[in-house]
């Protein structure tokens, strides 16, 4: 079973859907809430990524890279799930370092292709737990009525960062910075393409094929 991946995509793909799905499917450990984290504790490091996150802009990779590299001393052993993780070049250069360090590597390299028209639709009805991260949809989950989270019980509300301007540049990085991650896990020979406009359970078996390396 592959246990090491990266989930890649446009904002709104669905990478934090399948990773939550991925980590309670195969118990695969996902690094997703490292900056939350931080965030929610109130360390300056956590108050300052997240005015950054606000903003549409990305975190500078060397903070970054020094979450990931002692959450992978620390967990890594299990495997993990990076959601949204390495978004540039740089980044992806930088985790294929620290994983040489450490003496493992990447299993795959999983990219969520989305239409804009999917992006824009997702957004604009996204909830997000403010307690535990949960990412889910107002409509398909009908959770207009009572916005609370299925799991902990948390306020479901919407992202600050799911503005519409906001949205807009998120795409403008997201189609200048990260798509160059593909020829880059390409020449790797661990890039796989999913059509990530579907369901999320139809999208789920086919990323769990993937990872049960049925092919």
């Amino acid at each position: 079973m592959k246990r090491r991946l990266v989930l890649l995509g446009a904002p709104g793909s669905g990478k934090g859907t399948q990773a939550e799905m991925i980590t309670r499917q195969f118990g695969i450990p996902v690094t997703s809430p490292i900056l939350r984290r931080e965030r929610d504790l109130g360390t300056p490091l956590g108050l300052k990524t997240a005015e950054t996150l606000q903003r549409g802009d990305l975190v500078s990779d060397d903070i970054i890279i020094e979450l990931i590299e002692d959450w992978l001393r620390l967990h890594g052993s299990h495997g993990f799930v990076f959601d949204g993780f390495p978004r540039t070049l740089p980044q992806a250069q930088s985790l294929s370092s620290i994983l040489a360090r450490l003496r493992t590597a990447l299993d795959l390299a999983i990219w969520l292709e989305v239409s804009e028209e999917t992006v824009r639709e997702r957004i604009s009805g996204r909830l997000q737990c403010r307690s535990c991260g949960f990412v889910t949809s107002a409509n398909a989950a009908k959770f207009s009525e009572r916005a609370v989270c299925p799991y902990c019980d948390g306020h479901l509300e919407r992202r600050s960062d799911d503005d519409v301007t906001v949205l807009q540049k998120r795409l403008a990085e997201y189609n200048t910075k990260t798509q160059p991650l593909a020829d880059f896990y390409r020449k790797m020979s661990i890039l796989h393409r999913i059509d990530g406009n579907r369901d999320r359970e139809v999208v789920f078996a086919d990323v769990s094929g993937l990872i049960e390396d049925k092919r």
